[in-house]
C-alpha cells in the first residue's frame, strides 16, 4: 500500500493511496524516479472468506457493516 509519494514497483509505476498486489512466488523491485516513497509491505495467508471493507470497519457481509454503523449511530458499538 503506498500511503505516500510515488515508486516503481515491479516496473509498475505507482503513485500514493493505492494497492498493489502480488502473488506467490514474485519477485518484488522498488526504485523511485524524481519522489520518494513510502509504502507499507504487508503478507500473510489469505483469509479464504469474504471481506468487506469501508472506512475503519472490516467485516464479512455487507449487512454486518450496516448493523455495525448502526449501532455506532444508536451509541451502542461499544458495549
Amino acid at each position: 500500500y503506498v500511503f505516500e509519494g510515488e515508486g516503481v514497483f515491479s516496473g509498475k509505476t505507482v503513485e500514493s493511496v493505492n494497492l498493489l498486489k502480488f502473488t506467490d512466488g514474485d519477485h518484488i523491485h522498488i526504485k523511485t524516479e524524481n519522489n520518494p516513497v513510502r509504502f507499507m509491505l504487508m503478507a500473510g495467508a489469505p483469509f479464504k472468506e469474504p471481506i468487506v471493507p469501508y472506512g475503519p470497519f472490516v467485516m464479512n457481509t455487507l449487512e454486518e457493516i450496516q448493523q455495525t454503523l448502526a449501532e455506532l449511530r444508536n451509541g451502542t458499538f461499544i458495549k
